[in-house]
C-alpha cells in the first residue's frame, strides 16, 4: 500500500518540525494533496492515523486540503481548471491541454500545535 510510505513519510516529518519545540501537543497535520498524487484520501487518513500511534502526532487529525486539477491551455493562453482526470481538453476551446500547473501536490503545510499545560 503506497499509502503506508507516504504516512509514514508525513508522520516522521511532522516529528522533525515539533521535535525541537517542548511542551506542545500536534492537534491537527495539514496536507495538500492533487488527483494526480496518486494517493487515496481515505487510504493516507487510516494509514496516518496507525503510524502516527506511539509518536508526538498520536491522537492528531489529518485534515487534508484538496487541490484541484488546473492544467495551462496554450491555445487560450490561460489556465483552466478540469473537471475530470480522464479529459485533458481545455473546457473551453477544447484543445489538449497536457501542462498541468496544478494537481500533483503532496505536501504537509502546516502543523497545528498547543500548549500541553493547556490539556492538563
Amino acid at each position: 500500500m503506497h499509502e503506508l510510505s507516504v504516512a509514514l513519510t508525513l508522520v516522521e516529518a511532522a516529528c522533525e518540525k515539533v521535535g525541537g519545540l517542548e511542551d506542545v501537543r500536534v492537534e491537527a497535520v495539514h496536507v495538500r494533496l492533487g488527483p494526480l498524487a496518486g494517493v487515496v484520501k481515505e487510504a493516507l487518513s487510516f494509514c496516518f492515523e496507525v503510524t502516527a500511534r506511539g509518536t508526538a502526532l498520536e491522537g492528531a487529525r489529518l485534515e487534508i486540503e484538496d487541490v484541484p486539477l488546473v492544467v495551462f491551455c496554450h491555445d487560450c493562453d490561460v489556465e483552466r481548471q478540469l473537471s475530470s482526470m480522464q479529459r485533458f481538453r481545455c473546457p473551453v476551446c477544447d484543445e489538449p491541454t497536457p501542462d498541468v500547473v496544478h494537481g500533483r501536490e503532496l505536501e504537509l503545510t502546516a502543523l497545528e500545535v498547543s500548549d500541553r499545560a493547556t490539556h492538563h
